[in-house]
């Protein structure tokens, strides 16, 4: 820290005992004499004002108490990229009255180099660094110009998060160094974007990946600096106050993941502007606020033509509460995942009964909230939604006979797969709609056939088993029937209505009511 100010000081970030601000005026504040500088605080609780002194404003702040005066010799103004580097990775050497290195400085220990001259010189190998993290390190600006080519020129992956620099412009200096840099973090530095500068042809010639996390950027701002990645394929804009305002047009065109979490200014019709982004296979939407989605494209049943790539969807900690978000979602045409935990349509004590519900929802969904769905998994879910809502399929018209069948449209629009689910397993019989009477076993009882798939010996059996019943507990029963040690036993069974398919009882903790079985259905048992 020095009473020498830096050319330029309004509008720089500093670093004032631990707590990060940006310089807002410099100048003298009467009666008190000499030069103060007034910073507007990140964290507003740190200040004291809104930038008025005594019925004066020197400068304003977006919150009342987001302002202070301090003195120039109490701000870090911060340090160039390869001081920092040097001070974090290496190895400030001390020379001797002969002028040869006799000490190392690493971090805050000094270390004795006599003797160790080879470690000395690998140590100082900053040109053989290509992954390097300098969060926190007060980095300001690139410094002298080559500086950073010469330090470490091999570089691919940078975390500048949480640092001083203030412009855009500054990061393009640093990155015109680095030739070969793939991966870039700039979190937390509020900077600005000057709309009328140009990146030079190549600076970002082989960034792949960019973190703009808490900049302060805005859409405008993506989209005027993107024409500077031109090989871009990650975009992290979380925290932000982003307003989608117009559709990128020839850039961002080899983006797969786009991250718009807590930007709670998205609206759903913004998302449009998005939609045919042609490579975009990951969504990032957690936290925006999001209730609705509407494809208008597409009417019910079809496919929409909006987000052709989309695999992997992530809307977590929304206002979802409607089922027909979830209904939209099937008329994506590539999604295969997706992640919606704490939203009210997902909260409370039927979580798992609401899992199943999605999954017959979505037609080619492979992961529901991070777990796999198995095949066994998908044909229960897919039965019991066609068993839960038959009843109200028959009261809106649905019949088994096909010429009979006209349920509502209504109804359709509300359970949209439900026809292709009929025509899958067969209509829902009059049997299989009748309400449970719950507190009665007999209610509850199945009537299966047991065969000893590769016993020929031993005859088949018929059985009357709770629904309920866990896989290990009919594991046990035949254990005590046959003899066998329940840890050789393996459960599988066969319906009449997937003739040809047998579908493995493999969690021991399950019960039979999970993996679908109903009356009718034969047990297969091998050891």
């Amino acid at each position: 820290m020095s009473d020498i100010l830096p050319l330029a000081v309004i509008g720089r970030r500093v670093e004032v005992s631990g707590e990060c601000a940006t310089v807002r005026f410099c100048g003298g504040v009467p009666p008190v004499a000499g030069l103060w500088l007034g910073v507007e605080w990140d964290n507003p609780e740190r200040g004291k004002h809104d930038g008025s002194h005594e019925g004066t404003v020197y400068f304003k702040c977006r919150h009342p108490t987001g302002g202070s005066f301090v003195r120039p010799n109490k701000v870090n103004f911060g340090v160039d990229f390869v001081t920092a580097l040097k001070k974090r990775y290496a190895l400030e050497e001390e020379a001797d009255e002969d002028g040869k290195a006799c000490s190392l400085k690493v971090g805050c220990k000094q270390v004795q180099t006599v003797g160790f001259e080879h470690i000395t010189k690998k140590q100082s190998q900053l040109r053989a660094l290509k992954d390097i993290s300098l969060s926190k390190c007060a980095v300001s600006c690139a410094g002298e110009k080559g500086g950073i080519a010469e330090a470490c020129p091999n570089i691919r992956v940078v975390d500048l998060s949480k640092n001083l620099l203030s412009s855009w412009d500054e990061v393009i200096l640093i990155a015109d160094e680095l030739r070969d840099l793939e991966t870039l973090s700039l979190s937390e530095n509020k900077l600005q974007f000057p709309l009328d500068s140009l990146t030079p042809p190549g600076t970002f010639s082989t960034l792949k990946i960019l973190v703009l996390d808490k900049t302060g950027i805005t859409w405008a701002e993506v989209l005027h600096c993107a024409s500077g990645w031109p090989v871009l394929e990650e975009l992290y804009l979380r925290s932000n106050s982003i307003s989608i305002s117009e559709r990128p047009t020839d850039v961002l065109q080899m983006v797969r993941l786009l991250d718009l979490s807590s930007n709670p200014s998205i609206a759903e019709n913004q998302l449009y502007l998005i939609a045919y982004l042609p490579r975009l296979e990951q969504l990032i939407l957690s936290d925006v606020g999001l209730s609705s989605m509407h494809f208008p494209d597409a009417k019910t049943g079809c496919k929409t033509s909006m987000f052709p790539s989309l695999q992997y969807l992530i809307v977590n900690d929304n206002r979802i509460s409607d089922w027909s978000f979830i209904n939209e979602l099937d008329k994506l045409q590539s999604l295969q995942a997706l992640s919606c935990s704490r939203n009210p349509l997902t909260e409370g004590d039927k979580a798992e009964t609401t899992r199943q519900i999605i999954i017959a929802k979505i037609s080619q969904l492979k992961t529901l909230n991070r777990c796999q769905i198995l095949p066994e998994e998908r044909y229960g879910a897919e039965l019991d939604y066609r068993k839960t809502f038959g009843n109200e399929w028959k009261a809106a018209g649905g019949h088994q006979d096909p010429d009979k069948n006209r349920p509502s449209a209504e109804f359709l629009a509300a359970h949209p797969r439900y026809q292709l689910l009929c025509r899958k397993y067969g209509a829902p019989e009059d049997e299989e709609l009748e309400v449970p009477q719950p507190f009665m076993l007999k209610n509850q009882l199945l009537t299966l056939k047991i065969k000893y798939s590769n016993q020929l010996e031993q005859k088949e059996l018929e059985k009357q088993l709770p629904d309920s019943m866990t896989v290990q507990k009919v594991k046990g029963l035949l254990s005590r029937l046959l003899k066998v040690p329940v840890s050789e036993l393996l459960l599988s069974y066969e319906s009449p209505k997937m003739p040809g398919r047998e579908i493995e009882l493999e969690n021991d903790l399950q019960s039979l009511q999970f993996y679908s079985v109903e009356n009718g259905d034969c047990l297969l048992v091998r050891w």
